[in-house]
């Protein structure tokens, strides 16, 4: 499989984003839900001062004393009058004034009309509306204050929910990196078992050509024969081949994991008596032709074959036939057979036979079935009659394929 190409800015931007996103979250929310507090307390001013209201008061309290008191000269008397006029007419000191006056009906206007009639009716109603107002500037601040409380109230609220959210939600931005950096190993752990599942099969795989390699050169140093010393320089060069075939560190994976075939019309019942010798009796037609991995299939007949020789002192028959028009090729040995439990888990990797018989790493039938699988067919296992085991490789139509290899120069002439 191709993986899809990375976009390594546009990550970096999108973790940038994720990084930024608590911040821009909480002052996103803290705008939301603390503008009614904000407007709660800008339309408040710096806070409503009732102290106005009270020197009003005093201001006219004090010029009444002046009034009545005949130690009073008119000087100072004059001048509290002038004092209490002044701040009856400069209603730019009053807070909320204008609110005051429209929810009662009292009136700063009506504090200055009494003073400036000068007599002490007047007088006695300017001091009774600059009261009334007084009262009612303090119901105000105690409504205010409580408002304003509220507000705080809001705020502390808000404060503290932003915190949590913000909380959270950092908590989920590190739970999400951790699960990402976690499946990043997870995926960096497969890619190394699967790099090592790989190299594994394929020291497995070459261990046979390259015997048959080492043995054919060890002949040749003593063959007199020119026809022995071809058949070893044929032998020499088909094991190189089969070497170079299983051995490519470019496509382990489809060789070995990911199986991508190289598929052309190969006549099986060639390849099938390649395996005929003193203890494997061979029976198949010829030709017959069918589209196959002609490598793939050499190697999985090569582990049939070896395992039914190693775990039986017998005779090996193999057969190749096409009963319903599609390939099969059968091996039976007459061994000890295999226990039904055993049966089930030989084609998991290390899953080997009996141990008893002979050593084995117990990757060759797993290898077989994933061959197997990629050319649309299947390997069993089954008890033989009279004893032993059989074991039957069926093929289909292969489902990957790519183009057939360019054929390895021989190095015998001709």
């Amino acid at each position: 499989m191709t993986a899809r190409p990375a976009h390594p800015r546009r990550e970096l931007l999108r973790e940038l984003l994720l990084a930024l996103l608590p911040l821009l979250a909480t002052v996103t929310l803290l705008g939301l839900i603390t503008q009614p507090a904000y407007i709660a307390l800008t339309n408040g001013g710096k806070g409503l001062s009732p102290y106005a209201y009270q020197g009003l008061v005093q201001d006219l309290l004090q010029y009444r004393v002046a009034t009545l008191d005949p130690q009073v000269t008119p000087e100072e008397r004059t001048e509290r009058y002038q004092q209490a006029l002044s701040s009856a007419s400069n209603r730019k000191q009053y807070a909320y004034l204008n609110d005051l006056e429209a929810s009662d009906e009292f009136r700063l206007s009506a504090v200055q009309h009494g003073l400036e009639q000068r007599t002490p009716q007047g007088l006695q109603r300017a001091i009774n509306e600059a009261v009334a107002l007084n009262n009612l500037v303090r119901d105000y601040s105690a409504d205010q204050g409580a408002a304003y409380e509220r507000a705080f109230v809001e705020l502390r609220r808000a404060l503290i929910g932003s915190a949590i959210f913000s909380g959270l939600l950092s908590l989920v931005l590190i739970l999400r990196a951790l699960l990402l950096w976690r499946a990043d190993q997870v995926r960096a752990q497969r890619r190394e078992d699967r790099q090592r599942e790989a190299l594994r099969l394929a020291s497995h795989e070459m261990r046979r050509p390259l015997q048959a390699l080492l043995l054919a050169a060890d002949a040749l140093r003593s063959a007199r024969d020119e026809g022995m010393q071809q058949r070893l320089l044929t032998q020499i060069e088909d094991s190189a081949a089969q070497l170079a075939s299983r051995a490519d560190l470019t496509r382990l994976n489809d060789l070995y994991l990911d199986v991508t075939l190289r598929v052309q019309p190969t006549d099986l019942g060639e390849l099938v008596r390649r395996f005929s010798s003193s203890r494997v009796h061979v029976t198949a037609p010829s030709p017959l032709v069918w589209p196959v991995d002609a490598n793939r299939v050499r190697q999985m007949l090569e582990n049939l074959v070896e395992n039914a020789v190693k775990y039986t002192q017998g005779t090996v028959e193999v057969t190749l036939d096409a009963p319903g028009g599609a390939p099969r090729v059968q091996v039976r040995d007459h061994g000890p057979g295999i226990s039904d439990e055993l049966r089930g888990r030989v084609f998991l990797p290390y899953e080997g036979g009996p141990q008893s018989l002979g050593p084995g790493s117990g990757l060759g039938l797993p290898l077989v079935r994933r061959y197997a699988h990629a050319h649309g067919g299947d390997v069993m296992l089954n008890h033989a009659p009279g004893g032993g085991l059989l074991i039957t490789l069926t093929f289909g139509q292969a489902v990957t394929q790519v183009a057939a290899p360019v054929p390895v120069r021989k190095l015998t002439p001709g």
